[in-house]
């Protein structure tokens, strides 16, 4: 069985990571995959760059402008809509021809148009597409931010302003969404329980296959390290806690940062002791945007692509935090658990099912930042952390590992394939 992972990037963003460690988790448990990307940036002979790369980038502007247009020259929301109105042929490649099964991960941002994904359903090709986000199952949305219009039809989104207007543009991508589903049948996968059941509400999906199987993760590279010298090595403090948050843009309002902040000031005001024996590090890009909101020393740590020094990163920490306000099943923060890091987040998305409240972190009401404190404080200061990062080992090794989910995308394809 020879299996094609499709995805926009190959590194850039999670599920560019997540789709990158499926293909190898497949190919280590005897699934032949290649991936094809736009966007390549590793010599790996197992990932494919489209061959019209150029061409490609002209689709991704082609299609920023047409949004742009329709969000009346601003740029607030332009990175949270794709309409998929134009992209390149993947159907002629021989990757595509020699492949069994075409896998669909995160295609937007102008890598296929909706045209040309029901040239794939056309081709006769068995087709998986796993769900990163809500958009497969929505018009023109990421993430639905309460909406749901999808369950009936996405009209006047809310994204838009007056809601599209005459020329409503959620409208026009539902019906185009449609009639690329017509008749044809997809697997679809959501990462998460939650993401699944929101999928299962959409009118468009109607009548599709829609299941839910976890990420994979590598525990080989994830794994427990010396803390002392993991923070030596990327430049910590060796002595003292640290609370770490990572996100691929910090600044991002879905990943929660106002709520952390709060949550740090409340934790300072309450236990004064943590001025003196507690910091925060930070990976990701605009950590020194926020800084100086921090009440507690910060430490930025920039973006950073080198998986020996993202592990450090885990290992130095005594907690993981990550306050998503709307989030799938964050690769971070099977991440952090993989190195034994307990963790707090919110109650939203696929986090409760990631991390067991009081068990392997802390799972807070979404929005209080009270209770974020709260969970910061009872990792940090009341639970018995060694049974908490025991717990989170586990955790990883039954749910996330390799051989689990390479496991059930296998019986996937093979009940496809039959």
């Amino acid at each position: 069985m020879r299996v094609l992972i499709v995805n926009t990037s190959e590194r850039t963003g999670g599920a560019a990571v997540a789709a990158n460690r499926l293909m190898e988790a497949l190919r280590n448990n005897g699934v032949k995959s290649k991936m094809l990307v736009r966007d390549k940036l590793t010599d790996n002979l197992c990932v494919v760059q489209h061959p019209q790369q150029r061409r490609l980038r002209w689709t991704f502007f082609w299609e920023r402008l047409v949004i742009w247009l329709h969000l009346r020259l601003r740029r607030k929301r332009l990175f949270e809509i794709d309409i998929a109105n134009c992209g390149a042929d993947i159907t002629r490649l021989p990757e595509f021809q020699e492949a069994d099964v075409i896998h669909l991960h995160w295609v937007n941002q102008g890598m296929l148009s909706l045209k040309q994904i029901r040239k794939i359903l056309d081709s006769g090709k068995r087709v998986v597409w796993t769900m990163h986000d809500i958009w497969p199952a929505t018009a023109i949305c990421h993430y639905a931010r309460g909406c749901i219009r999808y369950s009936t039809q996405c009209q006047y989104c809310t994204l838009l302003p007056n809601g599209g207007g005459k020329h409503d543009l959620a409208a026009k991508t539902w019906h185009k969404k449609q009639q690329v589903l017509s008749n044809k049948h997809v697997a679809f996968v959501a990462c998460s329980e939650w993401l699944a059941g929101e999928a299962r509400k959409s009118a468009l999906l109607k009548g599709q296959i829609i299941m839910s199987i976890p990420n994979p993760i590598d525990t080989h590279v994830f794994r427990p390290q010396n803390k002392s010298i993991a923070r030596r090595a990327i430049g910590l403090p060796e002595e003292g806690r640290v609370i770490l948050f990572v996100s691929q843009r910090v600044t991002d309002e879905r990943k929660g940062v106002a709520f952390l902040v709060d949550a740090i000031k409340q934790l300072v005001c309450q236990h004064e002791i943590y001025k003196t024996n507690t910091c925060i590090a930070i990976l990701g890009g605009h950590a020194e945007e926020i800084a100086n909101l921090l009440a507690l020393p910060v430490h930025a740590l920039g973006y950073v692509n080198d998986p020996k020094r993202i592990v450090e990163v885990y290992n130095s920490a005594d907690v993981f935090v990550l306050p998503s306000l709307e989030d799938n099943l964050p690769n971070t923060i099977m991440e952090a658990m993989a190195c034994g890091v307990p963790c707090v987040g919110f109650e939203v998305g696929g986090i409760p099912e990631m991390i067991d409240h009081r068990k392997t972190g802390y799972v807070a009401h979404c929005r209080d930042a009270e209770d974020l404190a709260t969970g910061l404080h009872w990792v940090l200061d009341e639970a018995d952390y060694s049974s908490l990062s025991e717990a989170c080992l586990h955790k990883v090794h039954s749910n996330y590992s390799q051989q689990s989910v390479a496991l059930k995308y296998a019986n996937v394809y093979q009940n496809l394939t039959n």
